[in-house]
């Protein structure tokens, strides 16, 4: 495992140093420990654990690394003469006046405040706190058991500044301190992303960024959140296709950075969100 995380993060830009690859492989040992009584992950091999689910969730690090290599944008309406952006960096005339230039780079991890919402066995939100100390996390899940785990995972991991919130999402999200509160929303929940949206973009403040985790085939739901992504008071930044390093899968990460407060009503009880996507 370990070659397999060291080459691979180093294919993707990232230089882990010894004590995070330790922790990776500590997390992978409770992970898989902790799956024979708990459904966790369907993945059981420690070097499928290191590919599919810690290189895939430091791709949100590696693209910064990366580059543009590969991105797909929305034209730009600022000063730049309405050419298409050519790199991840959202510009701050795009996210509106109240965007930080600090998240020029929405993945640009140090010292930000994330939210990964229904983040399950801890994807991808324990990897980039394991490979980006500095940065403030909340994970939140609806299944207390997973919650109470996760809590120990972290406790034996020594990361700090982790919070671990049983809750459901669009109910958290109601909530002062967690109400466009965050620099980033991640999410690698299986759902579709018009429903993600409004699970996910209450959570980020003006002129932060959420990024759904999903597949290359995702181009036609994308397109079906265009919608919601507005009505959520945000603006699509584009996506980003990357190979993960020693497999031949393929995934995406598709951008959405806020423009202003979330509007008053959203999100709405789960029932209505699947019922009637925005």
């Amino acid at each position: 495992m370990r070659e397999i995380l060291v080459n691979g993060l180093s294919e993707m830009g990232l230089s882990p140093t010894g004590e995070q690859i330790e922790k990776l492989e500590e997390y992978a040992r409770l992970l898989l420990e902790q799956n024979q009584v708990m459904n966790l992950t369907a993945i059981t091999e420690p070097e499928q654990v290191a590919r599919l689910h810690f290189l895939d969730s430091a791709a949100i690090l590696g693209v910064e690394q990366r580059g543009a290599e590969g991105l797909t944008t929305e034209r730009s309406e600022n000063a730049a003469g309405g050419q298409a952006a050519q790199s991840i960096f959202a510009q701050s005339e795009e996210l509106g006046p109240e965007a930080s230039t600090s998240l020029r780079n929405p993945t640009r991890l140090s010292g930000k405040t994330v939210i990964d919402v229904g983040t399950g066995a801890g994807f991808p939100g324990v990897v980039l706190k394991i490979l980006e100390p500095s940065l403030q996390l909340t994970l939140v899940d609806s299944l207390g058991k997973r919650v109470h785990w996760l809590e120990t995972v972290c406790e034996a991991l020594s990361l700090d500044g982790v919070r671990c919130i049983h809750a459901r999402a669009e109910e958290l999200a109601l909530e002062s301190g967690f109400r466009d509160a965050f620099d980033l929303a991640v999410s690698r929940a299986v759902a579709a992303y018009p429903l993600l949206c409004e699970l996910c973009l209450p959570y980020v403040k003006p002129g932060g960024v959420f990024i759904a985790m999903k597949s290359v085939e995702s181009g036609r739901e994308v397109e079906s959140g265009e919608s919601a992504v507005k009505r959520l008071g945000a603006k699509a930044l584009g996506s980003w296709d990357y190979a993960i390093p020693g497999t031949d899968v393929t995934h995406r990460l598709v951008m959405a950075g806020k423009l202003g407060p979330t509007p008053k009503g959203l999100p709405r009880s789960w029932g209505k969100i699947k019922k009637s996507p925005l």
